[in-house]
């Protein structure tokens, strides 16, 4: 996926499906300066990360 996408999809009242590393997440925030954005599990909203954009999957 790419960082423009990820806002995309951030911004939308809709809820999408996206992965990381085989896990569904919900992307909180995007930082498109680095390509990098903050997730957490669906199942733990407590349990943020940071990761590239690229390596999030939209099904």
């Amino acid at each position: 996926m790419d960082a423009k996408r990820a806002q995309e999809i951030t911004s939308s009242p809709e809820m999408t499906n996206v992965t990381f590393n085989g896990s569904q997440v919900y992307i909180e925030h995007v930082d498109q300066s680095n390509g990098q954005a903050t997730v957490h599990p669906l199942e733990d909203p407590e349990q943020k990360q940071s990761v590239s954009v690229e390596d999030l999957k939209e099904l």
